[in-house]
């Protein structure tokens, strides 16, 4: 029972920081121009390619096998286009609201996406505790370390919607609890099958890289149309793959 109670407080806390310190970013964004904005976005798309294409899927096809991680990719691309659908489009799929209404249904989007991928994360972090206490502790210290980009992918459409600081570390907080039931479930469970982990990665890497590609990059472009973009794009990317290999 000991270890069912540190893994839920370890996780929770593992996803609570590391998403909640990343949103904190929103309070460094103030009155940014539109270059700044475009470079800032793109940059947080690259991020997420890195931690998608690097981390997650790679994992998922580890643990889950390619068949099973590649099912769950493609689950996760049709869920998240069907919740985009529902939710933020009309009959006639014209986009509701103003840019900055826009710019609140990608953050909203994104924030869907690392709830998806934190619970998983949280699985795993359970399961480490049932196995071996000090592992569940390491385990937990770098999926924390590894949710801060994601909180700052979070954040920046979500600043840029005119939401305030506040909110947003909010909201980002809130985008961590997952990871917390994610790892009372595990720890309850003692040993969570690999292939159902893999399965929840491959979903959440889906989401994630559809998001993406749909919203973050082609807001980057309607931005500012100079290289920035392109470059933000490249510098977030090699920022990923740094972090992927050193936490």
């Amino acid at each position: 029972m000991e270890n069912v109670i540190l893994g839920m407080a370890a996780g929770t806390a593992a996803g609570i920081i590391g998403t909640g310190l990343g949103g904190a970013f929103a309070f460094l964004l103030k009155n940014p121009s539109r270059r700044w904005l475009s470079a800032i976005l793109s940059m947080s798309a690259g991020l997420m390619i890195a931690v998608v294409c690097f981390d997650l899927l790679p994992r998922s096809f580890e643990l889950g096998g390619f068949g099973t991680g590649l099912a769950g990719t493609a689950a996760g691309v049709i869920a998240i286009a069907a919740l985009q659908e529902l939710l933020f489009y009309r009959k006639s799929g014209k986009v509701k609201g103003s840019p900055g209404k826009n710019y609140l249904r990608t953050g909203i989007l994104i924030g869907t996406g690392i709830a998806l991928h934190n619970f998983p994360e949280g699985l795993a972090i359970g399961a480490g505790f049932a196995s071996y206490q000090t592992f569940g502790v390491g385990l937990s210290i770098i999926i924390a370390l590894h949710d801060l980009p994601e909180g700052i992918v979070m954040a920046a459409p979500m600043r840029m919607a005119g939401i305030h600081p506040a909110k947003i570390v909010l909201a980002a907080l809130l985008a961590g609890v997952p990871t917390g039931i994610g790892a009372l479930i595990g720890a309850l469970a003692g040993e969570i099958s690999t292939e159902f982990i893999g399965l929840c990665l491959g979903f959440a890497g889906g989401a994630m890289l559809y998001i993406t590609c749909s919203e973050l990059i082609p807001e980057s472009r309607d931005l500012y149309r100079g290289r920035i973009s392109g470059l933000g794009l490249i510098l977030g990317i090699l920022i990923g793959i740094i972090m992927s290999r050193f936490i």
